[in-house]
């Protein structure tokens, strides 16, 4: 069967994350593996969405070796029911140095490479580069220019990738270059039961909830919004960069935020 890889950043945002995880249902529906990296984030997102039908985790370590740890129920999963590739020798544990060498598999495998969320200098951008090295597809999610996590997404695109919105757009690169009639994808409908995110994912929806549920048309200041929301600083900007982002809030002087 043909494979897709599906990469990104580790502290990826919501947005990706649910993004990364529909691309995989749909590649999965359209008859295509998902491969990836079992690293937080993104390549979280895509094996789960890609479990069902398909899915390849690339580790940067030994194959026994779990990383990161809060990844070994998934790890399991798709040792039960995908496929887990490794080059380095058992018991070995993940060095930096080792991840390049991962990615160069990941793209190696797949026919191409679909980057949802990269900075700049991120590991996604050296398997997209290996991508082309190879004479593999590269695609790329376009996203905001405030964004750090768009920024090397957004360059790809700039420099020729296939600008992705939807698995459509991917499969209508891949369809003539392999002369493969794959299949439009089946999007879930209201009756399918939802996709089971990482804690993470449940715990960005918790704070995104509870930030909605705090703000109001009064501006009231962020270090306020951050303690009553009970959440971290970061978990708190990220939510409220997006909402802004969406033309949902306002900011004003004193570094206060309101609905907008």
């Amino acid at each position: 069967r043909e494979t897709i890889a599906i990469v990104g950043a580790r502290n990826a945002s919501a947005l990706g994350i649910k993004l990364a995880t529909r691309l995989a249902v749909d590649f999965g529906a359209a008859g295509l593996v998902v491969a990836s990296g079992l690293a937080r984030g993104i390549d979280y997102a895509a094996h789960k969405g890609a479990l069902d039908t398909g899915t390849v985790a690339v580790i940067a370590g030994g194959i026994d070796i779990v990383y990161p740890p809060e990844n070994k129920t998934l790890y399991e999963e798709i040792a039960s029911r995908g496929i887990l590739v490794s080059e380095m020798p058992l018991g070995m544990a993940p060095l930096p140095r080792h991840f390049p060498r991962r990615n160069r598999l990941i793209s190696g495998l797949a026919r191409g490479v679909v980057v949802v969320e990269a900075a700049e200098r991120s590991g996604s951008l050296i398997t997209a580069n290996y991508a082309l090295e190879q004479g593999r597809e590269v695609f790329a999610v376009p996203g905001s220019p405030l964004d750090p996590r768009a920024k090397g997404g957004n360059r790809l695109i700039r420099d020729g990738a296939t600008l992705t919105e939807t698995a459509d757009d991917v499969l209508a690169v891949l369809r003539p270059m392999l002369g493969h009639d794959f299949g439009e994808p089946e999007r879930p409908g209201p009756t399918i039961p939802p996709i089971d995110f990482s804690s993470a994912e449940r715990e960005a929806d918790r704070v995104r909830a509870a930030v909605e549920e705090k703000l109001g048309p009064s501006p009231v200041e962020v270090d306020e919004l951050i303690r009553q929301c009970e959440a971290p600083a970061a978990a708190v900007l990220t939510v409220l960069l997006e909402l802004e982002l969406a033309g949902r809030v306002q900011r004003h002087p004193g570094n206060r935020i309101a609905w907008r």
